[in-house]
């Protein structure tokens, strides 16, 4: 194979036009690869010399002005103003490959239109096609699995990557894909919550609250007289009120009980006491803290704390919803202002300091399959290498000849891994590092040279195509779900542009910024490469819990607002945009859908304070006969709870121990219970 520059099989786009017939452009809704309608694609075919006197021909044209009448100087004259001839809704590329300096026309153009994965865009079949979509018998089709053959091949050989110009076989996707539950119509959101989280964590938190509580009690040597305790109704309003501080945010928790009406929150004071949801947060747990095993110990796991809730949730998340088929892998970032040694210092990314989440996300839902927490790397050094790699194949795990689409981003993108997920029946594509292992050395920078915006090279073996284009900046991609030799074009900005007079030409006026011709692979990357930034999207808008020094409660409260999140996306899905019974806006938005679980999980609770009122309410025409009597309630005197409530000071040893409050002797005991 020849050089970049020189080579042969080596693509150059070198200008773009605006007159396109209609059966140029091809119709989205039929392409499989979740393509957008605005995407305007075409095919390059990859021609190659036949003889020796097409090579003189072709170096007549590189050295002069042949008859086609333009040069390579002519053609990057034309290719600064490219988007001058662009207008409406198509584009022609006029192409330039190093073998023959054919100009394609617009009618061949025609002839090979074709989708990547299915039926062509115009009536026409092409026999040039890169794509194999004939109805062949199965003996004559290329196996899919084929490419097994070479996976035992060394990637770094200079034999591993051809000419642009084999024939790829992409397998239909036609698995059973969405939610899967047997909630009926009259299911509300608590209902889809609990798919995801149920009612069996609530009762694991309870206990090990009980149990952690007794722990550090004994630890202490003295008993805490503020706990007693929890239940699971209890638990439910405590998880019930910390979703909604996400929805309505204060920056203190104890302003949630100010008596300032205008700062105060009625819901949460009936509900539950401020010391009451201390109590509830300093000894939540999740984990048998007796039984941590320390760290050098056998059987040490660094996400112990988390890993009964990891258990469940991850089964869950699975189970709800089948996968379809275009897939994104990315990596999430959560906001810690405790100490855990995985914490990752990331001064480019908004979140600077934070905890990494890798995450396999629906493309179109953003709905989370899978999440995987980082611990930080092993200490085998070929191990931390190829931790991308150990990362997708464990969230793609039950996946295997499904034949779906993953898209992720350079920190997984590698010719090991793909040629792994294309053994076991999964397409990939994402951008990648020209200079890791297996990548085509005739494509990295130092042999490729300077690119024009749009300019693009390509070398293939079997399904696996590599890519280097200049987009914004140079950019190298590995796909095994595109063909080699398809660009496209999808609609810019608008802009609207006149000159002093007040008049524009044609382009101008239709105010349309159109974009740089790209390959395919990077077309599908930038359809579907969203998934995971959906999800973010979502859980981002509304926190649930509130920052704390432990490191595992970000874990806790990460995983019930994905729950939440994933919920939502069920429901959105499972009723049609229908919302559930009850509700009178026009649109069931994500904020409804928090506010509303928020209300069933809490329901009727009321803590002591709430019953110590709805009791005061009930006896207040006649405290004496229910019991209410004023006594002696410590030795040591305490603020008088009347006096307090009317801003004064006073302090008191005798109280009414059934509204557990301190009074004082003289007339707070009848005006406090009226």
């Amino acid at each position: 194979m020849a050089t970049a520059r020189k080579g042969r099989e080596l693509f150059t786009i070198l200008e773009t036009s605006a007159d396109t017939e209609s059966t140029t452009v091809c119709d989205s809704q039929d392409s499989p690869l979740n393509l957008s309608a605005d995407v305007k694609w075409f095919e390059i075919p990859y021609r190659k010399p036949d003889s020796d006197e097409e090579d003189e021909v072709r170096e007549e044209v590189e050295d002069g002005e042949g008859e086609n009448g333009f040069t390579s100087t002519a053609a990057a004259a034309e290719t600064a103003d490219a988007a001058s001839f662009i207008a409406g809704g198509g584009c022609n590329i006029i192409l330039v490959t190093g073998s023959n300096g054919i100009k394609h026309d617009e009618e061949e153009y025609a002839e090979d239109c074709y989708y990547s994965t299915s039926t062509n865009c115009s009536d026409t079949t092409s026999n040039d096609s890169d794509i194999d979509f004939s109805d062949l018998e199965e003996e004559e089709r290329r196996s899919f699995f084929s490419f097994e053959d070479d996976l035992d091949d060394d990637c770094t050989s200079p034999d591993f990557w051809g000419e642009p110009d084999q024939v790829i076989s992409i397998e239909p996707f036609s698995a059973v894909s969405g939610p899967q539950h047997s909630l009926g119509d009259d299911a509300d959101t608590r209902d889809y919550f609990r798919i995801l989280f149920p009612d069996s964590l609530f009762e694991h938190m309870v206990e090990q609250t009980n149990k952690y509580a007794l722990y550090r009690q004994r630890r202490s040597g003295k008993s805490d007289p503020h706990w007693h305790p929890t239940d699971v109704r209890e638990m439910k309003a405590y998880v019930g009120l910390n979703i909604l501080m996400g929805i309505n945010q204060l920056p203190d928790t104890g302003m949630y009980w100010a008596s300032d009406i205008f700062i105060g929150n009625a819901g949460f004071k009936k509900t539950m006491t401020a010391r009451r949801f201390e109590k509830l947060t300093q000894y939540l747990q999740l984990c048998d803290r007796e039984s941590e095993p320390v760290r050098g110990e056998r059987g040490y796991d660094a996400l112990f704390k988390v890993r009964p809730l990891l258990d469940v949730v991850e089964n869950t998340m699975w189970d709800a919803y089948t996968p379809n088929r275009c897939l994104t892998v990315d990596k999430c970032a959560i906001v810690m202002k405790g100490r855990f040694s995985p914490t990752q210092y990331m001064p480019s990314k908004p979140l600077r300091k934070g905890l990494t989440v890798w995450m396999l996300c629906d493309s179109r839902s953003g709905y989370c399959h899978r999440a995987k927490i980082f611990v930080g790397k092993p200490d085998e050094d070929e191990a931390a290498a190829s931790l991308g790699y150990r990362v997708v194949t464990s969230l793609v795990r039950g996946l295997e000849g499904q034949y779906h689409h993953l898209f992720m981003d350079s920190f997984f993108t590698s010719v090991p891994l793909l040629q792994r997920l294309l053994r076991d029946g999964l397409y990939a594509c994402g951008p990648t590092q020209p200079g890791r292992k297996g990548y085509p050395e005739v494509l990295r920078p130092r042999n490729v040279g300077k690119l024009s915006q749009g300019e693009f090279y390509q070398c293939q073996r079997g399904n696996l195509v590599a890519t280097v284009t200049r987009d914004v900046k140079v950019v190298s991609c590995l796909s095994t779900n595109s063909a080699p030799g398809i660009v496209g074009i999808s609609p810019g900005r608008q802009q609207r542009e006149t000159d002093g007079e007040g008049e524009s030409d044609s382009m101008e006026s239709s105010g349309l910024s159109f974009g740089i011709p790209r390959p395919l692979p990077l077309l599908l990357y930038q359809e579907n490469m969203r998934g995971v930034d959906l999800c973010d999207q979502l859980r981002e808008c509304y926190q649930v819990g509130r920052p704390c020094k432990k490191w595992w409660r970000y874990f806790l409260w990460f995983y019930v607002n994905l729950c939440i999140v994933n919920a939502y996306i069920i429901l959105r899905e499972s009723r049609g945009g229908t919302p559930p019974a009850g509700f009178n806006g026009k649109q069931f938005t994500q904020r409804h859908f928090r506010v509303r679980l928020a209300q069933q999980l809490i329901g009727d609770y009321q803590g002591a304070r709430g019953m110590e009122r709805a009791a005061r309410k009930r006896h207040a025409d006649s405290p004496i006969e229910y019991g209410h009597r004023l006594e002696r309630m410590s030795e040591r005197s305490r603020r008088c709870r009347n006096c307090t409530n009317k801003g004064l000071r006073h302090e008191s040893v005798f109280g009414c121990k059934i509204c557990n409050v301190h009074l004082c002797r003289g007339g707070c005991f009848s005006e406090f219970h009226k």
